[in-house]
């Protein structure tokens, strides 16, 4: 006997539906069974074999909750905001809201024919207005706690697009999207201040039982450091800021750098002899993605600032400042005091350029290959931290430095804040308007959903 699933499964199908065989009940005496999927991102492809893989999985053990007795809430909805579907409509000429419609429609057909056991009588996208109030209202009390801001940030944008993009969209300096190039620049962004919560990520990281394996790569990711800040007086008597977690090597300082985006590059511009060499090296700069610039494997390249220069604030001796693309404005302060014995970036930046190489903890390093490994030895060269070793000078200079009022000890997170939004129209409106008296003032809550206006193109 042939199996006519065509036939069979729809019957069934749309009668389990009918009958509420799947939705949660309200007010049920029974014990509560949550199961939750991450809702997918209706594309115009339809699904692909990471949307039912997990979905399926859960499906299985939803199932297993409700013969066990459970109420089992299985909900499903559409996460249909974002920049895809705005490009598409762009490009097709056509409502982004209508995209989305359809997209949803063909989901939910190539979802629903697989069975699996959602309570679709609760169904819902992040496109509706009655959704989206309740996210409005979540950005209203972030906002109101200081928790959502606005701050101008260097950001990748698209040429093309016209839009900030994550560093993950971007590769080999184009859109990944759209193949246009992709420049660094610097807008006003809504930003969620996740920083706030830092250490608590890591410390709570004990509460759930992950895998250690996972919680590693939180840790990695979150990336707390501990270190001082320093301050270099410049021969232009601003102080530059650099936070190091290996203050103990400050005597091995033999020269500065700034990323290409330091905002002293613009106070500076009157005072720097080769302005066009450095204006040409931000512009080359500003088409690389922070992933490029960061590759450890690739050539380094920078300017020296001619005309500026910098005092090393323990020898006392006149070091030069460069610009380079291998340090990020979003990183620490924008700007590092480079010691090239004990750092393979610094050290083979110190060998195109020629600089001094004052090796200060002595452990067996060979002259010829990058020094690395100076994480335990004994301090040299290094006037009143000489004979200590690395933790111990590490204490040292750093009350030495708070003591001195020219540094201070320093805790750091690799963590960023979040840019919140990156699409021009197809996403929630944030519901804050600008007065040039107040500022941004939050909308009201009984005015809430603040809907997108309707426009023709």
């Amino acid at each position: 006997m042939k199996y006519e699933h065509k036939a069979v499964e729809p019957k069934w199908q749309e009668k389990w539906e009918e009958a509420g065989v799947f939705h949660a009940v309200n007010g049920s005496d029974k014990p509560k069974y949550y199961a939750l999927i991450e809702f997918p991102y209706p594309s115009g492809q339809g699904l692909h074999v990471g949307h039912p893989r997990p979905y399926t999985a859960l499906d299985v053990v939803a199932r297993k909750r409700r013969l066990q007795g459970y109420n089992v809430l299985y909900p499903i909805g559409w996460d249909a905001f974002g920049l895809p579907t705005e490009n598409y409509a762009i490009k097709n000429h056509v409502h982004p809201a209508e995209v989305t419609k359809q997209n949803i429609a063909r989901f939910k057909k190539q979802i629903q024919s697989l069975g699996i056991s959602f309570d679709w009588s609760r169904e819902f996208s992040t496109t509706d207005p009655d959704y989206y109030k309740w996210t409005q209202w979540i950005f209203l009390q972030l906002f109101k706690k200081g928790l959502a801001y606005k701050k101008e940030m260097n950001v990748n944008w698209c040429t093309s697009c016209k839009c900030v993009l994550a560093n993950e969209e971007v590769v080999n300096g184009v859109c990944e999207r759209c193949g246009s190039e992709v420049v660094h620049k610097v807008k006003s962004q809504w930003m969620m201040k996740i920083t706030e919560y830092a250490q608590r990520l890591i410390d709570d990281l004990d509460l759930v039982d992950y895998p250690e394996r996972v919680k590693a790569q939180q840790k990695n990711w979150i990336g707390r450091s501990t270190g001082a800040e320093v301050d270099f007086t410049t021969s232009t008597g601003d102080k530059l800021t650099v936070y190091t977690t290996r203050p103990d090597t400050l005597y091995g300082a033999t020269y500065m750098v700034v990323s290409p985006e330091h905002p002293y590059l613009e106070k500076w511009e009157d005072k720097l002899q080769n302005l066009d060499a450095v204006r040409a090296y931000q512009e080359q700069a500003a088409k690389k993605s922070d992933f490029e610039r960061t590759e450890l494997a690739k050539e380094k390249t920078g300017v020296k600032l001619e005309g500026v220069s910098a005092v090393n604030p323990l020898t006392g001796k006149e070091i030069p400042i460069f610009i380079s693309d291998y340090v990020l404005v979003s990183y620490g302060t924008g700007a590092i005091m480079a010691v090239p014995a004990h750092d393979t970036r610094d050290w083979e930046f110190a060998r195109k350029f020629d600089l001094p190489i004052i090796e200060v903890v002595q452990g067996g390093n060979v002259q010829e290959e990058a020094f690395t490994d100076c994480d335990t030895g004994v301090m040299v060269n290094s006037g009143i931290l000489d004979g200590l070793t690395v933790e111990d000078a590490k204490k040292k200079i750093t009350e030495y430095l708070e003591q001195s009022g020219i540094g201070r000890s320093k805790v750091n997170y690799k963590l960023r804040d979040w840019v919140f939004s990156r699409q021009r129209y197809w996403g929630e409106p944030i519901p804050v308007v600008y007065c040039e008296k107040c500022g941004w003032v939050p909308l009201p809550e009984s005015e809430l959903p603040l809907k997108l206006p309707e426009v023709e193109s």
